[in-house]
């Protein structure tokens, strides 16, 4: 058992800090005890300590599921440059790194593995991790809200996670304990019942602190056409020249468009989106982070995890399809707890004079029900039981299809790899069962409806119907933005007054 003052030690040894904020301390206690946890902790709020201290204090490996290829790689260099034994596996690795990393897990010379889902489940690295003399300590999904956005169907092997424990159990000695640990900055109840549920916590200790930051100011903006949004743009980036900031777009073509044409208007930027190559990403991000670039021009893809405190702003060009996401976006302004503004520029709502985001709403809706089609058309094709590997090369949509079965509890994953569709309910309930999960109370939707989903490629689930409403709810609604956002979120009692650092309460000032 470590003592209190050991950790401390260690803290101040690695880190430099001479003590926690509260409440690092209670929960790296909790990892270390080998207890599940489940963390919701403002952006900046310091949760990767949280779990690398733990990690670095045992003997054994700690996976660390990331769902970005930047995200791992900023908290590896981290590691690397402090001479800690960390190392990430994904897809952008050559093949002598990737060797090298798989012999540094073989030979047990890891503390931290970070890993997408998908590569934890792919057979090469599951192979190694079942080895029984391999000492796995702890299991940690790191934005953990990614499980609840993209696991029904974008990023299906979320979904397998929850089997992951059980079966690694099975290969090691009697008596090993695999804790899991959930980090995420937005997680509203329904999001922390879905990890909790998919992940398959057991009595987890919960940590849950709110996201509102005092120092940052939310504000939107009504535009009434096209023009007028650049133009607004423009107005606001002019007042805050010199000043480092984030553009958010939906779409890899919006970045590209409006990167070119604000570098035209004399503004050094770059658009930065899924679609580039790793060294081209990996350029932007160094350049913004060294201040060459003022601003950036990007789609989501950008900025989780990436550590740059000095954001005075952030502006959504287009509005985000979901709360989370919105919250997670606007985070990333204002982490030296100076202050910083975010602004989201949002259509008319009636959409007739700009139709962009009434638009994007309709792709959105039109995307999610081609997905329950499919998932139910693919539910009456595919074996009742199955490997998803074997059967996603007869059919190349079952992997999305096994997770949305899977989010409406018409699946169940036997391990990581082999499923069994139950027969007690229906395809045609599929539709309803999905949009029942995470319903909100009638006051709380809008008549608006669901944004659109261009977003970077990404994909929609049935959870993300409801969850969207709310973020349109929240553009058009007349009420403090922070008490929305804390309401939201589970927090209802924290701002009674109005918070004083948004549009709406300077208005009402």
């Amino acid at each position: 058992m470590h003592h209190l003052q050991q950790i401390r030690s260690k803290l101040q040894q690695i880190w430099g800090y001479p003590d926690f904020r509260p409440p690092q301390g209670e929960i790296v206690h909790t990892l270390l005890t080998q207890q599940d946890a489940l963390i919701v902790m403002p952006t900046g709020g310091g949760k990767s300590i949280c779990f690398q201290l733990p990690a670095l204090m045992t003997t054994g490996l700690t996976l660390v599921v990331s769902p970005l290829v930047a995200l791992m790689e900023n908290q590896v260099k981290e590691l690397v440059d402090r001479r800690l034994p960390a190392a990430s596996l994904h897809s952008e690795l050559s093949a002598q790194s990737r060797h090298q990393v798989l012999w540094r897990l073989e030979k047990q010379q890891l503390r931290l593995l970070y890993l997408s889902p998908e590569t934890l489940l792919s057979p090469p690295v599951w192979q190694r991790l079942t080895q029984p003399a391999l000492k796995i300590n702890g299991l940690i999904l790191d934005e953990a809200h990614c499980l609840v956005q993209w696991g029904d169907s974008f990023r299906p092997a979320y979904r397998r996670l929850g089997a992951a424990r059980t079966a690694l159990l099975q290969c090691k000695p009697a008596g090993t304990r695999i804790p899991i640990a959930a980090f995420t900055a937005t997680a509203d109840p329904a999001a922390q019942q879905v990890i909790q549920q998919v992940l398959g916590l057991q009595t987890p200790h919960q940590f849950l602190q709110s996201p509102y930051r005092s120092n940052l100011h939310l504000g939107v903006q009504t535009i009434w056409t096209p023009r007028g949004r650049r133009q607004q743009l423009l107005r606001f980036i002019g007042d805050r020249a010199g000043s480092s900031g984030l553009v958010y777009v939906r779409t890899r073509r919006d970045s590209i468009q409006l990167a070119d044409w604000l570098t035209e208007q004399g503004y050094r930027t770059a658009a930065y989106h899924a679609g580039l190559g790793a060294s081209e990403r990996r350029s932007v991000e160094t350049a913004w982070l060294q201040d060459n670039l003022a601003f950036v021009i990007c789609t989501s893809a950008f900025g989780m995890g990436i550590n740059k405190p000095n954001v005075r702003w952030v502006i959504h060009y287009h509005a985000p399809l979901l709360l989370s996401e919105y919250v997670q976006e606007v985070g990333r302004a204002g982490r030296d707890g100076q202050p910083a503004e975010a602004l989201t520029l949002a259509s008319e709502p009636t959409g007739w004079l700009d139709p962009e985001d009434r638009q994007r709403q309709k792709f959105f809706k039109q995307q999610f029900f081609k997905q329950q089609q499919l998932a139910d058309r693919l539910s009456r094709q595919l074996p009742n039981t199955g490997n998803v590997i074997e059967v996603s090369r007869q059919f190349p949509e079952a992997s999305a299809a096994l997770g949305l079965l899977h989010s409406t509890g018409r699946l169940v994953w036997q391990d990581p790899f082999h499923y069994q569709i139950q027969p007690h309910l229906q395809p045609h309930r599929f539709h309803q069962s999905s949009r029942q999960k995470n319903r909100l109370p009638e006051s709380q939707i809008s008549g608006s409806q669901v944004s659109g989903s261009q977003v970077s490629g990404s994909q929609v689930s049935g959870s993300q119907i409801t969850a969207a409403r709310q973020m349109q709810c929240y553009l058009y609604h007349r009420t403090c933005r922070w008490q929305f956002l804390l309401e939201s979120f589970g927090f209802p009692a924290e701002l009674q007054s109005g918070c004083g650092h948004c549009d709406y309460c300077d208005r009402r000032r």
